[in-house]
């Protein structure tokens, strides 16, 4: 099943840290930010229309020198986050 960002939000640097604000109507109803590490700021620039969860894994084995336990791991935190705030289109 393929998933993405919803519309309305983006990753802005602040300083050394990147974090997901809204933008437009989103910044209208939302008032959150959420810090993303390394590892969340790469898997956000993924997510594209129908990425799956199978395909962030393999971008972060080609990316960082992490088993595949531990990647389907940091994939799973990474998507939970972003359902507990309502950021992924499924």
């Amino acid at each position: 099943m393929g998933m993405k960002i919803k519309d309305g939000f983006i990753v802005n640097k602040v300083g050394s840290q990147h974090v997901v604000v809204p933008v437009g109507e989103a910044s209208m109803e939302r008032h959150c930010m959420i810090r993303l590490n390394d590892t969340g700021t790469f898997l956000w620039e993924q997510l594209g229309a129908n990425t799956t969860e199978d395909m962030l894994v393999r971008a972060l084995l080609a990316e960082y020198a992490v088993d595949e336990d531990t990647a389907r791991a940091d994939v799973a935190a990474f998507l939970g986050k972003l359902r507990d705030a309502d950021l992924l289109e499924e």
